[in-house]
């Protein structure tokens, strides 16, 4: 549990939330005595939970579904958790071994070209139809813009050959 004293607002949001709902099955209600910003700012928030170094949840929202980000966290965080199809749900005996980050969305910007996107600093979202695909940036293998739209066509269930609309945004990164 060394890593929780050095996890910032946001990331032990998440985590208190986590381990409320795997510990009693409920949702926890917004605490008093967070940053301004989570009570009055609107921002898709994506909550990564990982174990040893993998992952073991992912879930979020490319634009804000919440009244205001705190709310945001809270329910990305319980789905991450608990309702990530790709994993189990989260067992009270993982609590204490589990990395939490935060990731806060910032505005999409439409993008005409991959020589626009940097893995490092943008996050992509592809849009063809009403399939949507959206990843990350900094990602650990994503090392090319391509990778990049090829994982998020993967995410959408877009073939890799079809054109689509694509779209950058940044982060804030909470660790």
């Amino acid at each position: 549990m060394k890593q929780v004293q050095q996890e910032d607002a946001y990331v032990q949001l998440a985590r208190q939330t986590i381990e409320q709902y795997v510990r009693t099955g409920t949702k926890l209600a917004v605490p008093d005595g967070l940053p301004q910003e989570l009570y009055t700012k609107r921002a898709g928030a994506f909550v990564s939970v990982k174990e040893h170094g993998q992952l073991r949840g992912c879930i979020g929202t490319i634009c804000a579904v919440q009244d205001f980000l705190a709310e945001e966290i809270i329910s990305n965080a319980i789905s991450a958790a608990a309702k990530d199809p790709r994993f189990v749900p989260i067992r009270q005996d993982e609590l204490d071994k589990l990395t939490i980050h935060v990731d806060v969305l910032g505005e999409m910007e439409p993008i005409q070209s991959l020589s626009q996107l940097d893995v490092k600093r943008y996050g992509v979202v592809v849009t063809k139809g009403c399939r949507r695909g959206l990843l990350l940036p900094d990602l650990e293998g994503v090392d090319t813009p391509s990778d990049q739209v090829a994982i998020a066509k993967q995410k959408a269930g877009i073939g890799q050959e079809e054109d689509v609309q694509l779209e950058r945004f940044e982060v804030v990164r909470h660790i």
